[in-house]
């Protein structure tokens, strides 16, 4: 994943400080436990072990930063959560509250191979001429009727199977 030995919840205090440096230039305790609904007491052991890996600039009563190396641990997991959440939302057609919480989930699990390999199938998604947005609208009947094949079904492979065989060089 990061290459550093980190916990789900260790993510997830870097990802607060990237967010909350990205608005307020800094992180503040009382802020990083107010965005994680923590009692304050319970983010100092956090940032304490984050320091000592090096990911953040952290001292007892003062401004919390992330390293040079913590930007870019904490990017990494914020573009996986974004990646993930994308791909629910605009693939699998979740709702965007059923997209957050299982992307929160899912991001601390995911390989950067694996993020990568979603992007590259989200873009041929984008720019294949057979997948366009009457492919998704496709989907979207197919997860309605339970997955059962539609009448419709059939005369769309036929011409697509026919369309091939004029044209094997069609997509």
């Amino acid at each position: 994943m990061t290459g550093i030995d980190l916990s789900e919840n260790l993510e997830d205090y870097l990802e607060t400080i990237l967010e909350l440096e990205k608005t307020n230039k800094v992180a503040r305790v009382k802020d990083i436990a107010e965005h994680r609904g923590v009692l304050r007491g319970s983010v100092s052991g956090a940032l304490k072990n984050l320091a000592e890996k090096g990911l953040i600039n952290y001292e007892p009563y003062s401004f919390i930063t992330l390293t040079e190396k913590g930007a870019a641990v904490a990017g990494e997991i914020n573009r996986r959560h974004r990646v993930i959440k994308n791909f629910l939302i605009h693939v699998l057609q979740l709702d965007e509250n059923t997209a957050e919480d299982n992307a929160c989930r899912m991001e601390h699990a995911m390989d950067r191979s694996v993020v990568d390999r979603l992007v590259a199938f989200i873009q041929y998604i984008d720019n294949c001429p057979r997948t366009d947005t009457e492919w998704l609208e496709g989907f979207a009947r197919h997860r309605k009727t339970g997955g059962k094949q539609r009448p419709d079904c059939r005369v769309c492979m036929e011409s697509s199977i026919e369309k091939h065989q004029k044209d094997p060089g069609s997509p």
